[in-house]
């Protein structure tokens, strides 16, 4: 008896979260495990049920997709990341591939296209939507150069820039250890090595050059 692939749908829409179930229960090789309506929900169940691939949006609250996928690997999670999303957005594909997804696919996708995917990041296989296979492409052909903010950027580990993307989010310290289960000292540290690798001296000022590295989203 073929095993299946054992899926969990990330998504704080639960609308969206029953359609995706319903459409990929029709699928004889495939099965939805659970579901988590927020990246830190994500984490969690995929450290107890170990699901083969997880579907995950990237705006949530709690704890958004790029967290969550970096915490995975961080962690030495086995399940692969493919990110579901509304954003045709090139800058959310690097950030999510250089988190550790094996894929980026666009809600807007026929479900034939989504269960091929699966079915390719299960695989051991990559798999990325036209649109962001070109921006890939793109960037590796030289032609979508990068702006001095993702250079300077690509100067922080990827803890640096998870604890950066929640400071001009606006959380505090102390929430920001919450969520990483770290402590405050630890995201203090963070900070200031942050600021010293940007040369940048203020909350503000940080604030503006994630938006202008494309690590948030100010039309959320």
């Amino acid at each position: 008896m073929m095993r299946k692939i054992r899926v969990l749908i990330a998504d704080d829409h639960a609308v969206l979260r029953d359609g995706l179930h319903a459409l990929l229960n029709m699928y004889e090789d495939v099965e939805v495990v659970a579901e988590a309506a927020d990246g830190l929900e994500a984490l969690e169940k995929t450290m107890e049920l170990q699901p083969d691939v997880v579907l995950m949006d990237i705006a949530m609250p709690r704890l958004g997709g790029l967290e969550a996928t970096l915490e995975m690997r961080q962690r030495r999670l086995p399940a692969k990341v493919l990110v579901l999303t509304q954003y045709d957005n090139k800058e959310y594909v690097f950030q999510m591939l250089k988190a550790g997804a094996a894929g980026y696919i666009l809600k807007k996708a026929a479900g034939t296209e989504l269960v091929s995917a699966i079915r390719a990041v299960h695989g051991g296989e990559s798999f990325l939507y036209p649109s962001a296979a070109k921006a890939v492409v793109d960037r590796y052909l030289g032609k979508g150069e990068e702006n001095e903010e993702e250079r300077r950027l690509d100067e922080l580990s990827d803890r640096e820039k998870e604890v950066l993307k929640l400071l001009a989010e606006g959380r505090s310290n102390r929430d920001i250890a919450e969520l990483l289960c770290l402590s405050v000292k630890t995201i203090m540290s963070h900070r200031a090595s942050i600021m010293e690798k940007l040369d940048i001296h203020n909350r503000t000022e940080l604030v503006k050059f994630a938006i202008r590295a494309g690590l948030i989203d100010v039309g959320r």
